[in-house]
């Protein structure tokens, strides 16, 4: 829209919505102003209005002739938009306008010879996860995303105390006087570095760990407990009580992790927004390194569950129940609209989201803003978290009608 200096209080009779803006001067050359903001017209009132010579604040009236906006219905949306415009403009810097800075993740190198797990915030170039291990055994694989760099690089240690992969940072050229380090004095490293092991046992050896940090420690869970259970069959308690103690040591490295952190690949979540449009929520997908969407989900069918009179049930209103056909022929809506009904709207909606292909360095500052968003101490909306593949499509349409509602929802975790 057109603004005039004249007249900037007739042109500024705007929503008080979220929205993502520009301001625009006269030269075509000359940098927009780009930002976000919770109130459009309270946030361009402060910059459009006339100039004040007492006043420090940013103002603009004088320099802006065209207005540029889009509404959003939440936080999460205007800071994905604001990426987008910003990336599109600003290729070189839109990184440090929008202060974002890559996750912590783990890694495995797979490319070295003598592959290791280490931190790292550099997201590299990543295919979707392949059932068989030995097809994937040469890709680089990451988990994530933590919280900080501290909490990475204590569950990282915490985890490797429980095999023998290398931790040191050189590349290895095997010599049997070398001195080796205090992890292998420790006997907690096999030592590849003065040929301790053969290659294929140090290998081995790493793919515990990937299988480990695949499963969530499901790989030595149930290795450990059925080894306590046949000591318990054959009576020998101690062996149980010590195999049930490192059963919890285990354990330990995943306790208190958030339920996103996982292998990248893998992750798959869907983020329930407030929209911009009536009676709708926004729908945000994350999957194969990028975030999708929005995609506007029209709530007018469903019948919200009303917890001040203590009911929970959800179901779609019946003027949307399916016909069952009668023996004359004629039909009537079911008396008993069906929960999958509306998990099924919600599977259609998901499945109309485009599918994108990730450009250079797109995945990262992805999970970057997924990363930034979850770990706020208090944040909108809601998130459903899978690493299998299927998603909780009952959750997911429980969260529509509490997100629609407005609902308060509280962290269900801590900041490591």
């Amino acid at each position: 829209m057109h603004f005039s200096p004249e007249e900037w209080q007739s042109a500024l009779s705007l929503p008080e919505k979220p929205a993502v803006f520009s301001l625009r001067a006269n030269d075509p050359a000359a940098e927009p102003y780009l930002s976000k903001t919770a109130n459009l017209r309270r946030r361009l009132e402060r910059l459009l209005s006339p100039e004040s010579p007492d006043s420090k604040r940013l103002n603009l009236h004088a320099r802006t002739r065209a207005i540029e906006y889009t509404l959003t219905g939440s936080d999460f949306e205007n800071r994905l938009l604001l990426y987008r415009v910003l990336r599109e403009l600003f290729p070189r810097s839109y990184r440090k306008r929008l202060k974002l800075v890559p996750a912590s993740l783990v890694k495995i190198g797979w490319q070295n010879e003598y592959p290791r797990a280490y931190l790292t915030r550099k997201l590299g170039k990543f295919t979707p996860a392949i059932k068989s291990e030995e097809a994937n055994a040469h890709s680089d694989v990451y988990y994530g995303p933590f919280a900080s760099k501290s909490a990475a690089g204590k569950f990282l240690n915490d985890a490797l105390d429980l095999f023998k992969s290398r931790r040191c940072t050189f590349n290895l050229h095997p010599d049997p006087k070398f001195p080796g380090c205090m992890y292998s004095e420790m006997k907690m490293c096999l030592a590849p570095c003065y040929a301790g092991c053969t290659d294929q046992e140090y290998r081995a050896e790493v793919e515990r760990v990937q299988k480990y940090l695949d499963t969530k420690s499901g790989s030595l869970v149930t290795q450990f407990e059925a080894e306590r259970e046949a000591a318990s069959a054959a009576l020998e308690f101690e062996q149980a009580a010590a195999l049930h103690a490192r059963i919890e040591k285990v354990k330990a490295p995943w306790n208190g992790v958030p339920e996103v952190v996982g292998r990248i690949e893998r992750l798959r979540a869907v983020v329930v927004q407030r929209s911009a449009l009536d009676d709708h929520v926004a729908l945000f997908e994350f999957r194969d390194g990028l975030l999708r969407g929005p995609v506007q989900f029209n709530v007018q069918g469903m019948m919200h569950p009303n917890p001040a009179a203590g009911s929970t049930s959800l179901y779609p209103h019946p003027h949307l129940a399916e016909a069952l056909p009668l023996e004359n022929g004629e039909s009537k809506p079911t008396s008993k609209p069906k929960l999958q009904m509306l998990e099924a709207r919600v599977a259609e909606a998901l499945a109309a989201i485009q599918p994108l292909k990730p450009e250079r360095g797109e995945s990262s500052d992805h999970l970057a803003l997924l990363k930034r968003w979850y770990y706020r101490k208090t944040h909108k909306g809601e998130i459903f978290i899978t690493h299998s593949g299927e998603l909780p499509l009952r959750r997911i349409v429980r969260g529509i009608s509490r997100v629609f509602r407005g609902e308060k929802q509280e962290p269900k975790f801590r900041d490591l």
